[in-house]
């Protein structure tokens, strides 16, 4: 965060300025412009610009006009034209830069088009915009309860209150066209305000609600990208990635953003190798191309009789082999170009902490033993010795087969000579 606010505390942890977007200096918010020409004055004899760049809800930013000549700093909040009624918003830039951004997103400055600023918002006119605020999100779960019961195939993702509180924008996604002219009169007649539907894609339903991609930062789309091209899988496949649905989508649903990153790079890199389809003829027969490493500048062939074996290439190497082609020549063989690949030795990462596995608790427990020196108090065991003579013992060792006798039981113990004995 780089506003004063947001700063740390004592010992380091995070303060934070819990305004939920709405701060002071404007610093923490979505696609923030940082103005460099601030510490600048203007020259003598030359007006400000009079139009203002303006924030409301999720980084939605308009541009209006300072008919009134109004003293504006970063950060102020203000009173802005709309249909009915009035806005309630903040403003982010003021100046010269503010021509310069209206140049970038095609908006001409001289237009009479422009909405106008009626004048600094009061506590009264911050305090309804608070109120109406705090009841978008309770609004947006009762709305989905109404599309719902319509059975209707739309997501309502966010709900924005005008200023004054006279109008609520609902945004909401769907795959086809909806016919929503009864929601709207439910909602009318649920929440007593004026209505109006606004669909919008999927990208900018990610790009208003925010989250954090696979890469561990927050989305592009809701950060610092203002305009989505087209994605396409071709560009995974220039870098030579893998077709996975579930790793190239991102938050969305479609295809991320970031892969035509770096696609122009690979793309310069590919015109310096020969075309994918080429074919090698040989004297062992003809070659075709498997695989390319656009890094190392190298391409894996493999002959038509046996793609089991591939032979590895440089570009300079495959270049040569197609001018001798070209010639109505044939090499010899793919071996005699093919390089010795040296396989890197496996590395063996070891505990240098001293920390115990990670899947300690994942090993199933042994069952244990049962215990064999369990016996009842006062149970006498029958022990054989040398002499084949069986002696009587109280509670000693381990109890031999069903030769347990109860206690204050008469026993006969048989004798050398086979007589009985009471």
């Amino acid at each position: 965060m780089a506003c004063t606010s947001c700063s740390t505390s004592d010992g380091g942890a995070p303060k934070g300025c819990k305004n939920n977007g709405t701060c002071g200096t404007d610093s923490c918010n979505k696609l923030t412009v940082f103005d460099w020409l601030s510490n600048m004055s203007l020259p003598n004899g030359e007006a400000p610009f009079d139009c203002v760049e303006v924030r409301f809800k999720n980084g939605r930013k308009e541009f209006y006009r300072n008919t009134e000549k109004l003293t504006l700093s970063i950060g102020d909040i203000v009173a802005t034209e709309s249909s009915p009624g009035h806005d309630v918003g903040i403003v982010t830039l003021t100046g010269e830069l503010v021509k310069i951004q209206m140049k970038k997103k095609g908006v001409n400055h001289t237009s009479p088009e422009i909405l106008k600023m009626y004048r600094k918002a009061s506590q009264r006119d911050i305090d309804i915009w608070s109120a109406a605020r705090d009841k978008e999100e309770p609004m947006k779960v009762r709305a989905r309860e109404l599309a719902i019961a319509q059975k209707l195939e739309m997501k309502i993702s966010d709900i924005e209150f005008q200023g004054d509180g006279l109008k609520a924008t609902f945004y909401y996604t769907a795959e086809a066209r909806i016919d929503f002219r009864l929601l709207i009169k439910d909602f009318a007649k649920e929440f007593n305000t004026r209505i109006e539907m606004k669909q919008v894609g999927f990208r900018q339903e990610a790009s208003r609600l925010g989250g954090i991609g696979s890469c561990g930062r927050e989305l592009c789309c809701s950060t610092w990208l203002t305009d989505f091209r087209s994605v396409n899988t071709s560009a995974a496949r220039y870098q030579q990635l893998s077709l996975n649905p579930q790793k190239l989508a991102g938050q969305c649903g479609k295809l991320k953003c970031c892969l035509n990153y770096e696609l122009d790079t690979y793309m310069d890199a590919l015109k310096t190798f020969p075309d994918f389809d080429t074919k090698l003829s040989t004297e062992k027969g003809d070659a075709v191309c498997q695989k390319q490493d656009i890094f190392k500048g190298l391409m894996w062939f493999a002959y038509t009789n046996n793609f089991a074996n591939w032979h590895v290439l440089k570009i300079d190497q495959v270049r040569e082999i197609m001018a001798e082609n070209k010639l109505k020549n044939k090499v010899s063989s793919l071996e005699d170009f093919a390089l010795e690949i040296v396989s890197e030795p496996e590395k063996d990462f070891n505990n240098a902490m001293g920390q115990e596995s990670l899947t300690r608790f994942d090993q199933p427990k042994k069952k244990k033993k049962p215990n064999r020196n369990n016996k009842r108090p006062g149970e006498n065991v029958i022990v054989a010795n040398n002499n084949n003579k069986p002696q009587q013992q109280k509670n000693q060792g381990k109890p031999f087969g069903n030769n347990k006798i109860r206690p204050n039981e008469n026993t006969i113990k048989p004798n050398i000579n086979n007589e009985p004995k009471e």
